[in-house]
């Protein structure tokens, strides 16, 4: 149930720009697409990724996602209280910090965009124990817990599919 500290609607630029907080749940804005904001979250994951890899090697991008899943956990918690779902479509926080290491460990454009796949697929596909993680874990640790194993699950599949292919004749 809203209240009037909270919405009941869709946000918009508004709330976003309204509390850092919902600035950076939202994905400093990918969470305001109509259609598939989870997609866009990861979108600007990579986005980072890109950003950050002239100057850091893929072990210090993928370190880097332990404060940002910090800041996560307080971000998304404001966030969801304010909008009256905690785990509201329009966050995407959980998607841009858990994306960020397969990203990095990816290194280049073809890998990630099979990265991307994976994750996208094991995000919104959610096998167990991803979907009870999310409904067990409260606030916003609950928000960000659950894409971390999707993660977690998008890396197995990626690293035994290149090592693989590692085997395979020439």
């Amino acid at each position: 149930m809203a209240t009037a500290s909270t919405i009941s609607r869709r946000p918009d630029a508004r709330f976003l720009l309204a509390h850092p907080a919902h600035f950076i749940a939202l994905g400093f804005g990918a969470g305001l697409a109509p259609k598939a904001p989870g997609t866009f979250g990861t979108v600007v994951g990579l986005l980072l990724c890109w950003a950050l890899q002239p100057f850091l090697p893929p072990l210090a991008i993928a370190l880097l996602a332990i404060p940002l899943f910090l800041v996560g956990i307080w971000a998304c918690g404001v966030t969801g209280r304010a909008l009256g779902v905690m785990d509201s479509g329009s966050i995407v926080w959980d998607e841009v910090v858990a994306f960020l290491p397969l990203a990095a460990f990816a290194a280049t454009i073809g890998p990630q965009v099979f990265a991307f796949v994976l994750f996208r697929l094991f995000d919104i596909w959610k096998p167990f124990p991803i979907r009870q993680l999310e409904k067990r874990i409260p606030g916003g640790l609950g928000v960000m817990a659950d894409d971390v194993l999707a993660a977690l699950y998008a890396f197995i599949c990626f690293y035994l599919t290149y090592a693989s292919l590692a085997r395979l004749p020439a």
